[in-house]
């Protein structure tokens, strides 16, 4: 994971936390969380290459519409990172 740019990660998370995530969804979920307006020459790239280094899977739902899965080391990969910042983030608030 120490590859993906932050925003390849979001989208790791997403998929890996959405119901049924579909471009769509994931584009909504991001520009809320952005602020912005993101544009499919940005969101579909991004996937597939969150696609070609097996971190999630692209399978089609209808003609129009893909739908993605985390794969089993996607969801290996978020693991380690969130145990990673786990070890430098505080969450201790009893000071």
């Amino acid at each position: 994971m120490y590859d993906l740019t932050g925003f390849q990660r979001d989208l790791l998370y997403l998929v890996d936390g959405l119901n049924d995530p579909h471009g769509l969804a994931i584009k909504d979920e991001l520009e809320e969380y952005y602020e912005q307006e993101i544009h499919h020459g940005r969101l579909y790239p991004n996937l597939d290459t969150l696609v070609e280094k097996g971190l999630i899977e692209k399978s089609q739902r209808d003609k129009r519409t893909n739908e993605y899965t985390t794969t089993r080391r996607g969801t290996r990969e978020i693991e380690a990172r969130v145990e990673w910042e786990d070890q430098y983030i505080n969450r201790d608030t009893a000071d």
